[in-house]
C-alpha cells in the first residue's frame, strides 16, 4: 500500500470535463492529484473529509493587468487567494512602457513572494502605437531571453492592428518568437471588424478579451479565438456579452478581470465576481466554474492547471455558496492557504520628471466650436462630440454648466517637453483638478480641471511623491495616493492602499457633482489616453481620432 501526503474524501467535485458535480477522492501528493476515486492501494497520511461541500478548481484571471490593481504582485496575491484566485495570466505591459526589462524582472521577483501562480505574457507593445511617447522600447530581441523565465508563456496582447496588418517586421517575429518556442499570441481587437479579426487569425493570435457587445463576441466566435468575457473596475462588460455562451461554445469562453482596484477587488472579488454574475444571468453553475479554470488554463496552454483530476496540480477551492462563488478554504499545490507576512520588494528607479510650466496650460480658441472626448461611464470607449464651448479672452474657459473640462496629457519619461491639451465632457466637476501618472499605455500625467492653478498643483504634487494620484481643490492638495512603484503601484500593504483610494474617492466627491459617483473617475481618466481604442483620445502629442487614424485640432475644422 502506497502512502500519500493527504486524500479529500466526501466532496461534490466539479469535473470541468463534463461539467458535472461528482462526489469521488481526491488523493494529493507533492502540490498534484495523483489519482481519483477509492482506490484500495493507496492510504493518506491526512485524510480530509469534505462533508458533501462543493470543490471546484481554483480559477484563473485569463488576462489581468497586476499594475491597475495599484499594489504589488505579491500584495495582490494575498487577496486574490481569498477569492479563490489561484492563477493568473498577466501583461505586464504597463510598468514595462515605463522602464523596459527592468519593469518586468522587477514583476517576477516581487510575484515570487506569493502562493499564487503569477504567469508572464511578454509585452507586445512597448511602446503601444507611435502616436505616444513612452519610456521604453522593447523589440523582439529584448523579449526572447526572457521566455527562459519558466513563468514566461507567451506573448501578450497584440494591439498595434496597423502593424499586424503591414506585416511589420518587428511584431511579425515577436509572434513567430513566441509560437517557436511553443507559447501563442493574445489579442487586443478592440474595434475590428470581422475581416480585420481574421487577419489576426491568420497569423497565429488566438484570444481577445476586448468585446463589448454580443455582436462582437459572434465576430470572435466565428473567426476561431478563444475569448476572455471581462469584468473590471471600468470595462463593465460581462453582462452585456455573456449571453452568448450556450452549453455548446461554452468551452470557447474564459472570465478576465483585464483592470481593476484593489478595492474593487476587496470589496466584490475577482474572477468569483465573474462567475457570481455570469450565473446570475443564467449560466449554468457548472459551466460557469469551467470557464474560470479548465478553460483559461487551455486558452493559455497551461497542461496541469484548471481541473480536479489525475495529473493535475492541487489548486482547489472548498465553496461556502455554490451560486455566489463565496469560498471558504483555498488550497495551493496541496497546501491550504495560509496569511503571508511579505512585503513589496523596494524601487529604485525614478520615473517622473518632466519641465511644464503653468503658462503652458492655456489652450488658445480661434474657433469655439470644437471636438471634446466623451467619455462613457463603466467603458473605457469614448465618444467623439463636437460642442460650442465657453471662451475668454480669446483662451478655452472651463464650462461647469456643460460639463466640459480641460485635459493635459504631460511626458515624464524623458524630459522630452511634449504636452497635449484637449476638452473632455462627463466628469462633473465644479472645482479643483486631478492628475494622475497612470494613463495607459505609455502612462504619462494626465490631468483633467476646471482650472490651471488647480490642474498644476496637482500635477506638482504627483511629481513630487514620484507617481501617485492628486487631488487638488483651490489650488490646493486636499488628497493624495503616492505610486513610488514606477508611477503605478503603491509600496504599501493592500489594506493601505485601498484605504489611500478611499479617501482620493472623498476627496473627488468634494469637488463633483452627485450624478458621477455611478464610475470611477481614476480609472476612467487614465484609459483616455489610450489611442489604439475608439474613439477620441489624448497624448501628449495631440488629440487622437482612432476612427481617421491621425491627430486632429481641438477646433473643429470644416
Amino acid at each position: 500500500m502506497k502512502e500519500l501526503e493527504k486524500c479529500i474524501k466526501n466532496g461534490q467535485v466539479l469535473n470541468v470535463f463534463s461539467r458535472q458535480f461528482e462526489k469521488k477522492t481526491l488523493w494529493i501528493d507533492h502540490g498534484m492529484i495523483v489519482a481519483t476515486g477509492d482506490n484500495a492501494e493507496l492510504r493518506a497520511a491526512e485524510e480530509i473529509n469534505a462533508h458533501n461541500a462543493y470543490l471546484v478548481p481554483g480559477m484563473i484571471d485569463a488576462h489581468v493587468h497586476i499594475e491597475s490593481s495599484m499594489v504589488a504582485p505579491s500584495e495582490l496575491g494575498k487577496v486574490l487567494l481569498q477569492k479563490g484566485v489561484t492563477a493568473i495570466v498577466t501583461d505586464p505591459h504597463e510598468i514595462a512602457n515605463v522602464c523596459g526589462v527592468s519593469g518586468i524582472e522587477y514583476m517576477l521577483e516581487d510575484a515570487a513572494q506569493t502562493q499564487l501562480d503569477v504567469f508572464i505574457m511578454l509585452p507586445s507593445s512597448v511602446p503601444c502605437t507611435p502616436f505616444e511617447h513612452n519610456g521604453a522600447t522593447l523589440n523582439a530581441a529584448d523579449l526572447r531571453p526572457l521566455y527562459q523565465h519558466k513563468e514566461v508563456v507567451g506573448l501578450a496582447e497584440v494591439m498595434d492592428y496597423p502593424a499586424v496588418a503591414e506585416q511589420d517586421p518587428e511584431i511579425m517575429r515577436k509572434i513567430k518568437d513566441a509560437q517557436d518556442l511553443g507559447y501563442h499570441a493574445d489579442g487586443h481587437g478592440s474595434g475590428l471588424n470581422y475581416q480585420q479579426l481574421d487577419l489576426y487569425r491568420r497569423v497565429g493570435i488566438d484570444t481577445d478579451h476586448e468585446c463589448t457587445s454580443l455582436q462582437e463576441v459572434q465576430d470572435r466566435l466565428s473567426a476561431g479565438f478563444h475569448i476572455f468575457l471581462r469584468e473590471g473596475s471600468v470595462e463593465r462588460d460581462l453582462q452585456h456579452t455573456v449571453g452568448a455562451v450556450t452549453e455548446e461554445n461554452a468551452q470557447r469562453f474564459a472570465l478576465c478581470t483585464d483592470d481593476k482596484l484593489i478595492s474593487d477587488i476587496i470589496t466584490e472579488g475577482s474572477v468569483d465576481y465573474c462567475v457570481r454574475l455570469a450565473i446570475e444571468q443564467g449560466v449554468r453553475v457548472e459551466t460557469a466554474y469551467t470557464m474560470a479554470s479548465y478553460n483559461a488554463a487551455c486558452a493559455h496552454k497551461l497542461a496541469t492547471l484548471g481541473a480536479l483530476s489525475t495529473g493535475y496540480q492541487a489548486d482547489l477551492l472548498v465553496l461556502d455558496n455554490l451560486q455566489k462563488a463565496t469560498v471558504k478554504k483555498t488550497m495551493k499545490k496541496g497546501q491550504w492557504v495560509q496569511a503571508n507576512s511579505s512585503q513589496p520588494l523596494p524601487f529604485k528607479q525614478k520615473t517622473v520628471r518632466h519641465n511644464l510650466k503653468l503658462a503652458d496650460l492655456a489652450l488658445p480658441l480661434t474657433n469655439t466650436y470644437c471636438n471634446i472626448i466623451g467619455i462613457k461611464p463603466n467603458h473605457i470607449v469614448t465618444e467623439h462630440l463636437k460642442k460650442k464651448v465657453s471662451c475668454s479672452n480669446g483662451f478655452f474657459k472651463a464650462d461647469i454648466q456643460q460639463d466640459i473640462l480641460k485635459m493635459v496629457v504631460v511626458e515624464r519619461h524623458h524630459l522630452r517637453g511634449t504636452f497635449g491639451l484637449g476638452l473632455v465632457h462627463g466628469f462633473g466637476l465644479r472645482n479643483g483638478a486631478v492628475a494622475t501618472t497612470v494613463a495607459h499605455d505609455s502612462h504619462n500625467i494626465v490631468a483633467v480641471g476646471t482650472d490651471d492653478a488647480s490642474i498644476y498643483t496637482a500635477i506638482q504634487k504627483v511629481t513630487a511623491c514620484d507617481g501617485g494620484i492628486a487631488v487638488a481643490s483651490n489650488g490646493k492638495i486636499t488628497a493624495c495616493m503616492p505610486l513610488p512603484l514606477a508611477g503605478l503601484m503603491s509600496q504599501k500593504s493592500y489594506v493601505e492602499a485601498a484605504d489611500d483610494l478611499k479617501h482620493i474617492m472623498i476627496a473627488y466627491k468634494d469637488i463633483s457633482s452627485s450624478q458621477i459617483i455611478d464610475f470611477n473617475p481614476f480609472i476612467t481618466l487614465s484609459f483616455l489616453t489610450l489611442p489604439v481604442i475608439p474613439s477620441l483620445k489624448l497624448t501628449d502629442q495631440g488629440l487622437y481620432d482612432f476612427e481617421q487614424g491621425k491627430f486632429i485640432s481641438v477646433e473643429v475644422t470644416k
